[in-house]
């Protein structure tokens, strides 16, 4: 049995928990809201999970201080844009070296550092036994409905990957380990952005053709940044890759499909997100992405449209246009560059 501490009761860090207290480890799950904590405590979090009942030894609370000092395992389970405060938070209140977990799926903007380096900014190193990432094609709704899912826990520290695959692994929620860092956050970053493109032609109701040729050619943009960035090749292939995009672009269940559908349909991004209510990782991650395609100058062309269309203002049907109408090319260059 483990002590372990999960920052973040959205659905995610909630389906999490219940895997965690469903294989008995002791575990406390934090959120900033002392009313969503009570609830919890009744085994419910019915905003993010409408139909599930929690295991009785799931216990939450609001009090961070109490969070920190419970648990030897941190899993940090916050939107990106939280976990720079939601760090410096938890480093107040650190007096060991603590194995760090994270499983949200995003790049920072500006900075373009990935989760991460941004915990390892924020914590410093000698509080920090290592850096784990958890990530592929899992929603948190099949989760806590025990459907079978698979993820990977990636670590340049094989043993520390191992520990996490250890920790989570069950009958229903399978978990490998992986050593490419890089690849596992930038395929799992950057496939929310190819389910908003996905997103918008099914909302301009383009069908089938259109999802399989922006899903296979996202792909390969992701793979392009992710090599140059230092990522392995086979990763993209495997369940933080193509297996995290399969599920993201066709599942009702993804955030990032709903959203971008909306807009294909011609709502405004102000809509969209008021309509949404949650935080949708592949908009802010849009605008990272094109400015990573910059810095590496690496060509993204279904992102830059993404991004042309989010923060330009562009309609979707010239942005659609203007994909189509790029320059030919052979479509075996992408695998001469990886290989």
């Amino acid at each position: 049995m483990e002590k372990v501490s999960v920052f973040g009761a959205g659905s995610w860090g909630t389906a999490l928990s219940y895997v965690l207290a469903q294989n008995g480890h002791d575990l406390l799950l934090w959120t900033h809201r002392q009313e969503q904590a009570d609830e919890i405590n009744q085994h419910t979090n019915k905003r993010y999970l409408k139909n599930t009942q929690l295991p009785e030894s799931l216990k939450a609370t609001s009090d961070l201080p109490q969070a920190v000092e419970h648990g030897d395992i941190f899993v940090l389970a916050v939107p990106t844009k939280a976990i720079r405060e939601v760090c410096q938070d938890i480093k107040k209140n650190l007096n060991r070296k603590i194995l760090f977990v994270h499983v949200s799926k995003g790049i920072e903007p500006d900075s373009l550092k990935r989760i991460s380096e941004m915990i390892r900014e924020e914590i410093p190193e000698q509080w920090i036994e290592e850096v784990v990432v958890l990530s592929g094609p899992s929603h948190a709704e099949e989760v806590v409905q025990e459907h079978p899912t698979t993820v990977t826990a990636a670590c340049e520290n094989t043993e520390a990957a191992v520990r996490i695959q250890d920790l989570f692994m069950n009958n229903y929620f399978r978990v490998y380990t992986n050593t490419d860092v890089i690849g596992v956050e930038i395929g799992g970053a950057l496939k929310n952005i190819i389910a908003l493109a996905v997103g918008i032609t099914d909302g301009l109701e383009f069908g089938d053709n259109a999802k399989a040729a922006i899903m296979t050619r996202g792909l390969a943009e992701i793979a392009r940044l992710g090599v140059k960035m230092g990522a392995t090749p086979l990763t993209f292939s495997g369940l933080t890759g193509v297996g995290d995009l399969i599920v993201t672009c066709t599942s009702v269940h993804s955030r990032n499909w709903r959203a971008g559908n909306m807009l294909g349909k011609g709502k405004s991004l102000d809509e969209v997100l008021e309509e949404m209510g949650m935080v949708v990782e592949g908009i802010r991650t849009t605008k990272a992405a094109y400015q990573l395609s910059e810095a590496y100058d690496v060509p993204m062309p279904i992102t830059a449209a993404l991004y042309s269309v989010l923060f330009d203002n562009v309609s979707t049907d010239d942005a659609v246009g203007k994909l189509m109408g790029r320059t030919k090319k052979n479509e075996m260059e992408d695998l001469v560059d990886l290989l």
